[in-house]
């Protein structure tokens, strides 16, 4: 088999580690220009000054012992196997860079063996590349749980950042699915990572050319929708994971049904994006805003709303503290207003030392007036009379598409009238029931 077919099947076995995202892209440079893209394991990643990245996203070999019912390399199923050498996909990612279509790999593995096995493999790819190719660009690797501790020190001063996924929500829900591992054997190593990354940064302190160790920390991953944890079930642990593990990063991945399991959504069940999306609202709520994840919820409600972001939910369920002066609010509560982000309360906090701030100059520094109008005064002004209810406000919180989800959702269901003479209000349902009735036979 060619290194073209096994980058092929190895890279699109890795397009569900969500930990960075598939570009989908090909295209060729035009005459006179330099880069090209190819669909097969391109994908985006951000570098800390902001600029976008493109890694090269593959696995070392799908070639797996565990027989984990969420995954496509599951060992009971029938696909293709195939590896790459460490010096062939060496030589391949180097390939890759001096032609411009990458500028950094992202590399995970089966566990064909042994988790040391598989990890000694990783780590003389890096190594090759690190070493003899001299090849200073970002390398995001996966530690395999399982391996032993002095692995995931040396994988971890050859790549950039380290992840370890979580996979699960619950350790029900693994010990259910993926009966080869345990939670314990996850967390482990996820703690290791964090032992060395302190101990890293203490060393550095004294002797300035130690060897890095992840400087660009760890992150994790977790499935959203296999199983019957709840937006706060995940919500609570990823709070914990932060605290506990000082991750970068906690990825979700909606869950693509791949294999047919009883216990899981049978195949061609649509993933629930929009579930991952607000999650993904709610944890940045999480690490820049300064919310708790209990606060996201309120009572015993286990979800977030589907169709309001966790912030504006969270604004209508607390208006008695609205509204705010934005000329005197403190920084902390500027966070809570819709509409208003982290480097627009700090714009705010700065610009009021000077002058005292009109809704004219709060659209200037960025705050979006369309949701904060709601929540704030300047100079004791209202932005505009509110609503006259509830119903109304919420309406006018959400985006367009949302609000287009709620109402047809929400939309009355009547029974059709053969004698009144009124027209009945038709849902979108009993629209299109009546279109199909009235088409010719």
């Amino acid at each position: 088999m060619d290194t073209m077919e096994k980058l092929r099947i190895l890279s699109d076995a890795a397009k569900y580690d969500v930990a960075c995202t598939s570009s989908g892209a090909q295209k060729s440079a035009r005459r006179g220009g330099i880069g090209s893209a190819e669909i097969s394991g391109i994908c985006h990643s951000f570098a800390g000054d902001g600029r976008c990245i493109s890694l090269l996203k593959v696995l070392q070999t799908n070639v797996c012992v565990y027989d984990c019912a969420y995954c496509v390399n599951r060992r009971s199923n029938d696909v293709r196997r195939v590896s790459f050498t460490s010096r062939e996909l060496a030589a391949l990612t180097i390939a890759f860079y001096r032609r411009n279509y990458i500028e950094g790999l992202f590399l995970s593995s089966g566990v064909a063996g042994t988790a040391d096995t598989a990890t000694e493999t990783m780590i003389e790819t890096l190594r090759i590349l690190r070493e003899e190719y001299r090849f200073s660009g970002y390398i995001h690797a996966k530690a395999i749980p399982g391996a032993d501790a002095a692995l995931v020190r040396r994988l971890g001063l050859l790549a950039d950042r380290l992840s370890v996924n979580i996979e699960l929500p619950s350790g029900e829900s693994l010990s259910r699915l993926a009966p080869d591992k345990t939670k314990a054997a996850i967390l482990a190593p996820m703690s290791l990572i964090r032992g060395g990354i302190d101990e890293n940064r203490r060393d550095l302190v004294h002797f300035s050319h130690a060897p890095r160790f992840a400087p660009a920390g760890q992150s994790t991953q977790m499935i959203v929708g296999a199983t019957g944890e709840t937006d706060r079930h995940i919500l609570t642990l990823t709070s914990a994971l932060y605290t506990r593990y000082q991750l970068k990063r906690v990825f979700y991945s909606a869950y693509v049904p791949v294999n047919a399991v009883h216990a899981l959504p049978p195949v061609g069940t649509p993933p629930p994006l929009w579930r991952e999306h607000r999650l993904y609202q709610a944890d940045w709520l999480l690490r820049f805003y300064g919310f708790s994840s209990d606060e996201l919820f309120h009572g015993t409600e286990g979800r977030l709303h589907p169709y309001l972001d966790p912030k504006c939910h969270w604004a209508l369920r607390h208006k008695e503290m609205f509204p705010l002066e934005v000329n005197l609010a403190p920084y902390e509560l500027l966070l809570r207003v819709p509409g208003v982000g982290v480097k627009s309360a700090w714009r705010i906090v700065k610009a009021r030392r000077a002058a005292a701030l009109t809704w004219d100059a709060l659209a200037k520094i960025g705050v979006v007036t369309k949701r904060a109008r709601h929540f704030l005064v300047a100079k004791g002004k209202r932005f505009f009379d509110a609503p006259a209810g509830n119903e109304e406000l919420l309406l006018d919180l959400m985006s367009p598409r949302e609000r287009a989800l709620y109402r047809e959702e929400t939309a009355p269901v009547r029974q059709l009238s053969l004698f009144g003479e009124e027209t009945p209000t038709l849902s979108p349902a009993e629209r299109k029931e009546l279109a199909c009735l009235a088409a010719p036979m």
